[in-house]
């Protein structure tokens, strides 16, 4: 039995919250085992910090973004970072974790996201020049990279709901630090990011739950669970 904390501000008439506990389902039904995954909810990470995520044996930052707590989300985050327990982000999780590193690994205190304080002195979060909201596209993954070897394959098709993404002005200074992006847009876009070294860190700009059925499990979703599952 895995515990999944699922990490965000529940709403049932989300579609995206729907099919993130679906997923879960799924992909532990794919690796012969259970998954109870528990939210958590940002306010409630941000008053008591990393102690309540204690247990679970891996961390999903859910979608649908502003978090009530934008600190509980970061909190969630560099307590994975840091403490090796396997996350995926998507959609705004993707968002959040590029927020995390910028200030707690490159030191930008500043560093803020444009959907929640436009006029932050350094904007690492701004908005797509073309809203995905909706979309399938094209998503290229790079080679040997831990998304490109949980699907099998380097060219796939995804679904996204986001209007924020990864200012390219700052790319330089993530990857130079250790941030690697691992897929990209049809135009080079930052799609999916890891951080190596850890048993498994993954932001996906895309809503990579959406797409998972009982049939055709989520890859991303099962390689999540299955980095929790070897401990």
């Amino acid at each position: 039995m895995l515990h999944v904390g699922v990490v965000g501000d529940y709403d049932p008439g989300n579609e995206t919250h729907r099919a993130t506990d679906a997923a879960l389902v799924h992909a532990a039904g794919a690796l012969g085992t259970a998954a109870i995954g528990e939210w958590v909810a940002t306010e409630k990470v941000g008053s008591g910090g990393a102690r309540v995520l204690e247990g679970f044996d891996c961390l999903l930052i859910a979608p649908a973004s502003p978090y009530r707590s934008t600190q509980g989300a970061l909190e969630a985050i560099r307590h994975a970072r840091t403490s090796d327990v396997p996350l995926l982000g998507t959609c705004g999780g993707f968002q959040h974790i590029v927020l995390e590193f910028a200030r707690n690994v490159l030191g930008y205190d500043d560093a803020g996201h444009a959907e929640l304080d436009p006029d932050a002195s350094r904007l690492f979060i701004t908005p797509l020049s073309c809203s995905l909201v909706g979309q399938t596209m094209p998503v290229h993954l790079e080679p040997g990279s831990l998304a490109a070897t949980a699907y099998g394959r380097t060219e796939v098709l995804e679904r996204y709901y986001c209007n924020f993404g990864l200012n390219p002005d700052y790319l330089g200074e993530l990857v130079a630090e250790g941030l690697e992006v691992t897929a990209t847009g049809p135009e080079g876009e930052p799609r999916v990011i890891e951080l190596p070294g850890l048993r498994f860190f993954m932001g996906t700009l895309f809503v990579p739950q959406a797409s998972s059925t009982a049939s055709s499990p989520h890859p991303l979703i099962v390689a999540l669970l299955e980095a929790a599952q070897k401990g």
